[in-house]
């Protein structure tokens, strides 16, 4: 039985990477987050059917001993827009985990393959992009450049590895927030947190084909369309927030989910996709359904941008 290593397993993907990992029923688990109420509150759930460890990846001790052990890890763990741009700090944080990993694999399990997230933002602010894009640095922001400067970490050191480069997620507003600051205009392709969490599973399957790629995630044709228009149908379904004022008028609006012309290619190897925009905003009326308040003060709101 293959041991498969989850870190930010308590995140919008993570979590159901674990649901769809037991799903398969032929890996042993191990889940790996911070220790904090909401992480235990989500993996609480599964304890009895995966091992669960509170710990931080930037600890280089805990690492070894985890990495040493298992075949797969798939490296989920980091901060998200916009808190990731805020401090340098924050993004030195997610390289030195990224880096914590990559030494323990060249030094005590070089067989062990690593499937990381990265991110579809490091991408010029472009209207289309695909892996083929040569990155500029000198535009990339904190976030992203530490996105960046892991990938080649992985790049330069590794010999089983997959990158998957993910876009803006659409995620239960109740357990995630929804804060990418991205302009209201731009055409975006989206993932939703299950298609996402499902590639990282079906990658494993097929790791030797994909080895040594980096591939976009994404929904094609059916996930473009623009950012307005996710806030608009959010507003609907599920009714006004702080997190939507956040992402509405507060956040400087920097992050970059462009069209991905190669998103069919990944799908096309390991039949990804399962979901859809319908299918995430009925779950999404389905969470708001007794936020009648926020549902109306979102109705009025509606009726005057129409007008």
């Amino acid at each position: 039985m293959k041991k498969i290593l989850v870190t930010g397993a308590a995140g919008t993907i993570g979590i159901n990477v674990i649901r769809y990992l037991l799903s398969e029923g032929k890996y042993e688990i191990t889940a790996l987050d911070l220790k904090n109420r909401r992480a235990y509150k989500y993996l609480k759930k599964y304890q009895r059917r995966i091992n669960i460890i509170y710990g931080d990846v930037n600890d280089e001790v805990l690492m070894s001993s985890l990495v040493k052990d298992h075949d797969y890890i798939i490296h989920l763990a980091g901060m998200l827009p916009p808190f990731g741009d805020f401090f340098n700090s924050v993004g030195e944080v997610e390289y030195k985990g990224c880096e914590n990993i990559v030494k323990a694999i060249n030094k005590l399990n070089k067989k062990c393959y690593l499937i990381y997230a990265s991110t579809t933002s490091m991408y010029d602010a472009s209207l289309m992009a695909d892996t083929s894009e040569v990155i500029k640095e000198n535009s990339l922001t904190n976030y992203s450049y530490y996105k960046y400067k892991s990938e080649n970490l992985i790049k330069q050191n590794l010999n089983n590895y997959l990158i998957l480069r993910v876009p803006l997620v659409l995620s239960d507003l109740k357990k995630e927030p929804f804060i990418y600051n991205v302009k209201k205009n731009s055409v975006v392709e989206i993932t939703t947190s299950f298609d996402a969490a499902y590639a990282f599973v079906r990658a494993i399957i097929y790791s030797n084909k994909l080895n040594k790629g980096t591939y976009n995630i994404g929904l094609g044709e059916k996930g473009r369309l623009t950012y307005n228009e996710i806030l608009n149908n959010i507003l609907s379904n599920y009714g006004i927030s702080f997190k939507y004022i956040l992402a509405r008028i507060f956040l400087d609006k920097d992050y970059i989910s462009p069209i991905l012309t190669d998103s069919d290619e990944l799908n096309n190897i390991i039949n990804y996709r399962s979901d859809s925009l319908p299918k995430y905003y009925k779950r999404l009326k389905n969470s708001g359904k007794n936020r009648k308040f926020s549902l109306l003060i979102s109705k009025i709101i509606l009726f005057f941008k129409k007008g």
